[in-house]
């Protein structure tokens, strides 16, 4: 269920003249991304029976093509060893991702990984639209893309 928006602002509408305080830009920051992520989350993930972490290594298993050394996807994710052995673990046991050593733990979308990876997307690239992309400008986004690459 996603809640209602709150302080919205047309895509176009000035920031105004001064630079902000660099504690209040990462305030605003920190608030767009809680808002936006549990708005995402609650729209498309919950309604699939995947909890953040499941579609976050979902997504990025799937946009590397269904397999990736484990160190490389917790790095992906700027996750430490022990989240993401424990988050695989949990996925694992569900019979959604598969680990196996071969020169490193090697990290794989099972079929029932697949299948609920590709069951989510048509609904988490809505969400996303809906609560995000779609509040801003095309520079706004492109703008955006290029800060948060050099991040």
């Amino acid at each position: 269920m996603s809640t209602p928006d709150r302080g919205d602002h047309e895509p176009d509408e000035p920031m105004g003249k001064a630079a902000p305080d660099p504690v209040d830009l990462w305030s605003a920051f920190k608030r767009a991304h809680e808002i936006v992520r549990s708005r995402v989350i609650a729209d498309a993930a919950e309604a699939a029976g995947l909890s953040e972490p499941d579609l976050t290594i979902l997504v990025n298993l799937n946009k590397a093509g269904g397999s990736l050394r484990q160190s490389e996807l917790a790095a992906s994710l700027a996750w430490d060893r022990t989240r993401i052995s424990h988050q695989l673990t949990r996925m694992s046991k569900r019979q959604l991702v598969t680990r196996e050593r071969a020169g490193g733990v090697v990290v794989t979308l099972t079929d029932a990984g697949r299948q609920a990876i590709t069951a989510v997307h048509p609904g988490l690239d809505a969400a996303v639209r809906r609560h995000f992309t779609d509040k801003l400008s095309a520079q706004e986004i492109e703008t955006l893309s290029s800060a948060l690459r050099r991040l």
